[in-house]
This record gives C-alpha cells, structure tokens and sequence, in this order.
C-alpha cells in the first residue's frame, strides 16, 4: 500500500518557510542590485511620464495576454497603447514608496538573470508567446511562494484597472459610463 500525498508531504513547513525566506532574499537583492547597479534607469521613455523603456517591453507582451477575450484582435495594438498610457498615468499618482515597489518589480522581471528562473521567460521579452506569457501568470498565481503571488495580484490589478479606466472597455461588460452630471 502506497502513503498518500498528505502523509509524504514534498515539503515540510520548515523546508517551505526556509525556501520562502531564501527565494524572497533573492528577489529583494536582485532589486536592490538593478538599482545600485544603474540597471534600473528612473527615465521614463518617450511619450510616457513614469513608465521605463525596459517596462514598455515587458507590458506590450503582458497586456494582450490579459485583454485576451476582451479585445477583438484587430483592435488590440490602440488597446494596448491606450492601456500603457492609462497605467502610466495611475503610476504618476502613486506615493513615492509605491511607485518604488512597483518599478523594483518591474525590475526584477526585466533583468536577464531573475527573468529566466522567475517567469520561466528565458529570452527577452519581444519575443515571448502568448503561450509563454500565460504560463509564466498562471505559475505565480499558482506559486508556493506568496512574494510570487503577490507580484501576480499587482500585475493583474495594474494592468486591469489601467483597461476598464477607459471607455473603450466599458462596452464590454455593460458599463453604461458614469452618469452625466
């Protein structure tokens, strides 16, 4: 007779408390070192007030995996410029603790040596599937590790709220609009 899996457990609570604490270490360190080591530039690219060239390119892969079902394809490309845009303009209003949080996020997931074992995304991101992009959010939404899912939960409520804050979205789900005052 075979013990089942709650009787052999993979990971102890100490293994899990102990890996939790090491993987969350590394995650502030890499953070920490994009930002001493200047890999984190805090200019914002062309056209945008906070959003960085590096997070332009890790958002245009993101956002159509997210606005899937949502957006018909050929309305996708002005979806998600209009989606970058809302998303900047929500980062321009957050406390400046905030703003740091998300920028060491967008950090980790933009330098080569986090993004790999991370997100399971080994080249840049340009050339990430759709595919690609659905797995690296369902293995943080389905992490062990809570900093995982908590990076998950942020990017989904960013990239959410920057959508359904405009217009063109509301049609969607029967949003009348606010009303007219």
């Amino acid at each position: 007779m075979h013990p089942s899996l709650t009787e052999t457990p993979a990971l102890s609570r100490r293994g899990l408390l102990k890996f939790s604490l090491g993987a969350s270490a590394f995650l502030a360190t890499a953070g920490l070192g994009a930002s001493l080591s200047g890999c984190s530039s805090n200019v914002a690219a062309n056209g945008f007030v906070t959003l960085r060239s590096g997070d332009l390119l890790f958002l245009r892969a993101l956002i159509p995996v997210m606005l899937e079902g949502a957006v018909a394809s050929a309305a996708m490309p002005a979806a998600v410029d209009g989606t970058l845009k809302s998303l900047d303009r929500s980062l321009d209003h957050l406390s400046p603790e905030m703003l740091k949080l998300t920028r060491q996020l967008f950090d980790v997931l933009g330098m080569a040596v986090t993004r790999g074992p991370l997100t399971g995304i080994w080249g840049s991101w340009e050339n990430a599937s759709s595919d690609a992009m659905r797995h690296f959010l369902q293995r943080w939404q389905n992490s062990s590790l809570g900093l995982l899912r908590m990076g998950h939960s942020s990017l989904l409520q960013m990239v959410m709220m920057a959508w359904y804050a405009r217009s063109e979205s509301w049609a969607h789900c029967a949003y009348p609009g606010p009303p007219t005052v």
